[in-house]
Protein backbone atom coordinates (compact mmCIF):
# COMPACT_ATOMS: atom_id res chain seq x y z
CA UNK A 1 0.00 0.00 0.00
CA UNK A 2 1.41 3.38 -1.05
CA UNK A 3 0.27 6.84 0.80
CA UNK A 4 -1.18 8.92 -1.62
CA UNK A 5 -1.54 13.07 -1.38
CA UNK A 6 -4.62 14.36 -0.24
CA UNK A 7 -6.01 16.93 -2.85
CA UNK A 8 -6.86 20.92 -2.12
CA UNK A 9 -10.25 21.65 -3.14
CA UNK A 10 -10.01 25.26 -2.33
CA UNK A 11 -7.52 27.60 -0.14
CA UNK A 12 -8.27 30.91 1.20
CA UNK A 13 -6.05 33.09 3.55
CA UNK A 14 -7.35 33.61 6.68
CA UNK A 15 -3.90 36.27 8.14
CA UNK A 16 -1.32 37.98 6.01
CA UNK A 17 0.65 39.58 8.17
CA UNK A 18 4.57 39.66 8.31
CA UNK A 19 4.84 37.40 10.81
CA UNK A 20 2.02 34.87 10.53
CA UNK A 21 0.36 33.93 6.84
CA UNK A 22 -2.49 31.31 7.78
CA UNK A 23 -4.21 29.14 4.85
CA UNK A 24 -7.56 27.19 5.78
CA UNK A 25 -7.65 24.43 2.72
CA UNK A 26 -10.64 22.78 1.72
CA UNK A 27 -8.91 19.39 1.66
CA UNK A 28 -10.07 15.71 0.18
CA UNK A 29 -8.40 12.39 1.54
CA UNK A 30 -7.66 9.40 -0.82
CA UNK A 31 -10.07 7.64 1.13
CA UNK A 32 -13.19 10.01 -0.36
CA UNK A 33 -13.28 12.25 2.76
CA UNK A 34 -13.31 16.03 3.10
CA UNK A 35 -11.88 18.31 4.98
CA UNK A 36 -13.49 21.90 5.61
CA UNK A 37 -10.64 23.35 7.96
CA UNK A 38 -6.91 22.34 7.10
CA UNK A 39 -4.80 24.92 8.50
CA UNK A 40 -0.80 25.94 6.73
CA UNK A 41 1.23 28.29 8.44
CA UNK A 42 3.62 30.20 5.93
CA UNK A 43 7.03 31.30 6.39
CA UNK A 44 9.49 31.74 4.27
CA UNK A 45 12.89 29.46 4.56
CA UNK A 46 14.58 29.40 7.77
CA UNK A 47 18.66 29.45 8.35
CA UNK A 48 20.81 28.68 11.41
CA UNK A 49 24.15 28.40 11.85
CA UNK A 50 26.52 26.09 14.17
CA UNK A 51 29.52 28.94 14.15
CA UNK A 52 33.03 27.83 15.29
CA UNK A 53 35.83 30.12 15.80
CA UNK A 54 39.28 28.51 15.08
CA UNK A 55 39.77 28.23 18.80
CA UNK A 56 37.36 25.85 18.71
CA UNK A 57 34.60 27.61 20.78
CA UNK A 58 30.84 28.03 19.75
CA UNK A 59 29.38 31.64 18.71
CA UNK A 60 26.19 31.36 19.87
CA UNK A 61 23.61 34.42 20.64
CA UNK A 62 21.01 35.21 23.79
CA UNK A 63 17.43 36.79 23.53
CA UNK A 64 14.14 37.37 24.53
CA UNK A 65 11.63 34.99 23.06
CA UNK A 66 7.90 36.21 23.22
CA UNK A 67 6.59 32.85 23.38
CA UNK A 68 7.80 30.96 25.97
CA UNK A 69 8.58 34.78 27.31
CA UNK A 70 11.86 33.93 28.52
CA UNK A 71 15.25 34.88 27.60
CA UNK A 72 17.36 31.54 25.47
CA UNK A 73 20.87 30.83 24.43
CA UNK A 74 20.55 30.02 20.54
CA UNK A 75 22.26 29.12 17.01
CA UNK A 76 22.43 32.87 15.35
CA UNK A 77 19.42 32.22 13.02
CA UNK A 78 17.20 34.12 10.52
CA UNK A 79 14.77 34.03 7.22
CA UNK A 80 16.00 34.04 3.62
CA UNK A 81 14.43 37.15 1.97
CA UNK A 82 12.52 36.19 -1.65
CA UNK A 83 14.95 35.23 -3.40
CA UNK A 84 17.80 34.23 -1.48
CA UNK A 85 19.63 30.90 -1.14
CA UNK A 86 19.74 29.60 2.37
CA UNK A 87 23.50 29.71 2.78
CA UNK A 88 23.55 33.45 1.43
CA UNK A 89 20.81 33.94 3.99
CA UNK A 90 23.29 31.82 6.50
CA UNK A 91 26.17 33.76 5.65
CA UNK A 92 24.06 37.60 6.07
CA UNK A 93 22.21 36.29 9.35
CA UNK A 94 25.32 35.61 11.05
CA UNK A 95 27.19 38.51 9.96
CA UNK A 96 24.22 41.06 10.88
CA UNK A 97 23.75 38.98 14.52
CA UNK A 98 27.25 38.20 15.21
CA UNK A 99 29.80 40.71 13.25
CA UNK A 100 31.59 36.94 12.63
CA UNK A 101 31.90 36.17 8.54
CA UNK A 102 34.53 33.77 6.77
CA UNK A 103 35.02 30.22 7.73
CA UNK A 104 34.30 26.83 5.97
CA UNK A 105 30.43 26.34 5.08
CA UNK A 106 28.50 23.64 4.20
CA UNK A 107 25.25 22.24 5.20
CA UNK A 108 24.56 20.10 8.23
CA UNK A 109 20.64 18.94 7.90
CA UNK A 110 17.62 20.50 6.35
CA UNK A 111 14.20 20.12 8.56
CA UNK A 112 10.78 21.18 9.01
CA UNK A 113 9.59 22.20 12.46
CA UNK A 114 6.14 20.71 11.95
CA UNK A 115 4.90 19.35 8.37
CA UNK A 116 1.59 18.62 9.05
CA UNK A 117 0.68 22.44 9.55
CA UNK A 118 3.76 24.25 8.14
CA UNK A 119 5.09 24.73 4.41
CA UNK A 120 8.88 26.14 4.79
CA UNK A 121 12.01 24.19 5.45
CA UNK A 122 15.11 24.81 7.96
CA UNK A 123 18.77 25.10 6.45
CA UNK A 124 21.22 24.20 9.27
CA UNK A 125 24.61 24.96 8.61
CA UNK A 126 28.08 25.00 10.40
CA UNK A 127 30.68 27.46 9.82
CA UNK A 128 33.99 26.60 10.67
CA UNK A 129 36.96 28.88 11.47
CA UNK A 130 34.39 31.77 11.25
CA UNK A 131 36.54 35.16 12.62
CA UNK A 132 35.30 38.27 14.50
CA UNK A 133 35.45 41.27 11.38
CA UNK A 134 32.51 43.82 12.22
CA UNK A 135 29.78 44.85 13.94
CA UNK A 136 26.38 43.56 14.78
CA UNK A 137 23.79 45.42 12.52
CA UNK A 138 20.59 44.03 14.07
CA UNK A 139 16.89 44.48 12.93
CA UNK A 140 14.85 46.98 14.70
CA UNK A 141 13.31 44.02 16.74
CA UNK A 142 16.42 42.64 17.80
CA UNK A 143 18.14 43.25 21.05
CA UNK A 144 21.10 40.05 20.86
CA UNK A 145 23.93 39.51 23.20
CA UNK A 146 26.79 37.44 21.62
CA UNK A 147 28.37 34.80 23.82
CA UNK A 148 31.19 32.16 22.79
CA UNK A 149 31.11 28.83 24.14
CA UNK A 150 33.39 25.73 24.73
CA UNK A 151 32.24 22.28 22.72
CA UNK A 152 32.23 21.17 26.70
CA UNK A 153 29.81 23.70 27.67
CA UNK A 154 27.59 23.24 24.64
CA UNK A 155 27.15 19.91 24.96
CA UNK A 156 26.32 20.23 28.89
CA UNK A 157 23.96 22.48 27.34
CA UNK A 158 22.39 20.03 24.93
CA UNK A 159 22.46 17.32 27.90
CA UNK A 160 20.35 19.34 30.52
CA UNK A 161 17.63 20.61 27.86
CA UNK A 162 18.98 24.30 28.01
CA UNK A 163 18.30 24.53 23.96
CA UNK A 164 14.37 25.16 23.57
CA UNK A 165 14.06 26.00 20.11
CA UNK A 166 14.12 22.11 18.63
CA UNK A 167 15.23 22.82 15.41
CA UNK A 168 18.62 23.59 16.52
CA UNK A 169 18.81 21.15 19.45
CA UNK A 170 18.73 18.60 16.40
CA UNK A 171 21.26 20.54 14.17
CA UNK A 172 23.53 20.30 17.51
CA UNK A 173 23.28 17.06 18.35
CA UNK A 174 23.39 15.83 14.85
CA UNK A 175 26.82 17.89 14.40
CA UNK A 176 27.91 16.45 18.28
CA UNK A 177 26.87 12.74 16.89
CA UNK A 178 29.11 13.23 14.01
CA UNK A 179 31.76 14.63 15.27
CA UNK A 180 32.43 12.17 18.70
Amino acid sequence: MSIKKWKTLSSEYVSRRPWLTARRDRVQLPNGQIHDEYYVLEYPTWVNIIAIRPDGKFVMIEQYRHGLGTVETELCAGCAEEGEEPIDAARRELAEETGYTGGKWRLNTVLCANPATSNNLSYCFIAEGVEHTGDQHLDRTEDIAIHVYTREEVLDMLRADKFKQALMAASLWKYFFENR
